[in-house]
């Protein structure tokens, strides 16, 4: 199986190029990613824990999917795709804001993103996908928060980025 490329983007979100994924990640390159979060109508968002076989960042906690647009792919689409393979399901998409960050890890990989965060909702169980997802929960936003300051070791690089920004936004936004 080929190996999945990314977009290489400038800070104005600009294609310049397509990489493979893991050298994208090996040289710190800036690419185009995307992170949804699903909330379910009493605003708790639904948590995955990546599977134990990811080459980076096994078994931490992160917010409900993420991953890289496909050459052509607009932000909802891939948003959407990644949801399905992920998560088994399917549910409107909203995109509410981007932004840049780097993050190395011990094994000598960069996370080196330009992230677009969109929204969801949903209301069932997920059907997850064991090759990408190890475990699920819902978690009220506010018990997040708290966690996230008492095990910050248990979550992902970007999602405690995320989150501080993204908390505000949960109040306003509706589909």
């Amino acid at each position: 199986m080929k190996e999945e490329q990314v977009i290489l983007v400038n800070e104005n979100d600009e294609p310049i190029g397509l990489m493979p994924k893991l050298e994208a990640h090996q040289k710190a390159m800036l690419h185009r990613a995307f992170s949804v979060f699903i909330l379910n109508d009493k605003k708790e968002i639904m948590l995955q824990q990546r599977a134990h076989q990811k080459y980076h960042s096994p078994l931490l906690w992160t917010n409900t999917c993420c991953s890289h647009q496909r050459n052509g792919e607009t932000n909802i689409e891939a948003g959407s795709r990644r949801l399905f393979e992920e998560m088994g399901f399917r549910t409107e998409l909203k995109e509410l804001f981007h932004f840049i960050y780097q993050a190395p890890f011990d094994n000598g990989l960069t996370e080196h993103e330009l992230d677009h965060v969109m929204i969801g909702y949903y209301n069932e169980n997920p059907v997850i996908n064991s090759e990408e997802v190890e475990a699920w929960k819902w978690m009220k936003i506010e018990d997040v928060k708290a966690d996230m300051i008492q095990n910050p070791e248990i979550y992902t690089v970007w999602f405690k980025i995320i989150f501080d920004e993204f908390y505000h936004f949960l109040e306003d936004h509706t589909l």
